[in-house]
């Protein structure tokens, strides 16, 4: 027994050099050469579907002098130099190949290092597909019946390395459309080296059966397989929400939230949204004062719902599905909404009619007023206007005609989303216009 002693080198010659030629002659189906990583020191692994009658040649002009060795999972370093090697001419050839054996061939100076894979021993056999037990609210487990081992070669150092089978599992799950805002079924897939005891992928958002297919050897050879399983019902949840606040545009409303993209100034409406997958039974949106959720003020089970704010400080608003045994459950993210303290300002003098457009109307400045009464009148006590919005204000009119200039009067009664409450009272100065 020779043993052949291995250094490795970043940098490995070519296969074929100086008109050096590997080649075989038997096998029954298409030999399949794959590229092993460069750190494996191996030049190729070759896969055969049986090896009964199969013969390697080396094709070398010094083709008397050429040396093969043999290895397994030890490594390069333990290899063994094979007799029965017969030279035909220019070709060195070895009459009887081993499957899931390493092979050196010593050429002078050179030497060659490939790896042979028995796929007869390997062969991928697939009879069943079915949903297994164990299962999370993230991930199905799925038990397919057959045989698809993990093929196993070694680097010259005796490193393990597995060549993948590149087993693909096909099935259909959920995903979010942006612009349907909707979730629409889309094809998912999922690559194995081998066929292990379970399979484990993302849970599937919507009804669907698994189909899994292999090899890729098979695949080479036009024998591929596959195998599909009865339909498997979702259990996992998920959803995709919003909250979308009524924009309002008015001129003399102070905007005075503590912070954050929801709230300011009530009264504030904000609709809420919510797009769930099949599984979702149970749906419901939760108000509550607490960051945390610990007591819920509101809750709604609609996916839409629209609710105006009309109290000052902050709420949290969540939404929250779950399926119909309530083991898998989804929570969304919480939104903040920031209501101001309420505040009320009245001026005491505008000029109407001059048609400058600056100061032409007499509005209050607010913020967080959510119930407004405002009267207006002369100083005889006749009633010029009356409006219940605070956005609104006297364009300095009666019956569509300007009233004079002069000392009005306002009276105002009105509440804020803090509760505070106003009863304010005042002069109106109509002044500069002709």
């Amino acid at each position: 027994m020779k043993y052949l002693s291995i250094i490795l080198c970043a940098c490995l010659s070519p296969f074929f050099a100086n008109g050096a030629e590997l080649a075989w002659s038997g096998s029954p189906e298409k030999i399949i050469q794959i590229d092993a990583p460069a750190s494996s020191g191996l030049d190729a692994v070759y896969v055969l579907d049986g090896l009964s009658g199969v013969k390697a040649a080396y094709a070398s002009p010094s083709a008397a002098g050429v040396k093969w060795f043999r290895y397994s999972n030890l490594g390069g370093g333990y290899a063994e130099e094979l007799s029965g090697v017969r030279v035909d001419g220019g070709s060195s050839i070895l009459d009887v190949v081993e499957g899931d054996m390493g092979y050196i061939i010593e050429d002078g100076n050179e030497r060659h290092y490939f790896w042979v894979v028995d796929y007869s021993r390997h062969e991928l056999a697939l009879s069943g597909i079915t949903e297994a037990e164990e299962r999370d609210c993230d991930r199905i487990g799925l038990t397919v019946a057959g045989k698809g081992d993990e093929i196993v070669y070694y680097s010259i150092n005796g490193r393990r390395l597995v060549l993948s089978r590149d087993l693909q599992l096909d099935y259909t799950s959920l995903s979010y459309d942006e612009d349907s805002k909707s979730y629409v079924q889309v094809p998912e897939e999922a690559t194995f080296e081998y066929l292990p005891t379970t399979l484990h992928v993302e849970a599937p958002l919507c009804a669907t059966d698994f189909t899994l297919t292999g090899d890729r050897f098979l695949k080479e050879w036009g024998r591929e397989i596959s195998v599909s399983s009865s339909t498997v019902q979702p259990f996992a949840v998920q959803a995709q929400t919003s909250a979308i606040q009524t924009e309002r545009s008015n001129d003399n409303e102070i905007v005075s939230g503590s912070g954050g993209d929801l709230g300011g100034s009530a009264p504030c409406e904000i609709e809420f949204s919510a797009a769930v997958t099949d599984a979702a039974i149970f749906t419901e949106w939760q108000f509550s004062s607490y960051p945390e959720f610990e007591d819920v003020d509101i809750r709604m089970s609609e996916l839409n719902v629209t609710h105006t704010f009309t109290e000052e400080g902050m709420t949290y608003v969540r939404f929250v599905c779950a399926n119909a045994s309530g083991e898998c459950e989804y929570y969304g993210p919480t939104y903040e909404i920031s209501i101001g303290a309420s505040s009320l300002k009245c001026p005491n003098a505008f000029s109407p009619g001059n048609a400058d457009g600056v100061n032409d109307e007499w509005k209050v400045s607010y913020s967080s007023i959510v119930d407004f009464e405002c009267h207006i009148f002369n100083r005889h006590g006749q009633k010029m206007t009356s409006f219940s919005d605070p956005a609104q204000g006297w364009d300095g009119k009666y019956k569509g005609k300007l009233v004079p200039a002069g000392v009005y009067y306002y009276v105002i009664t009105a509440r804020g989303a803090d509760g505070k409450k106003y009863n304010l009272s005042g002069d109106i100065n109509i002044v500069n216009y002709k």
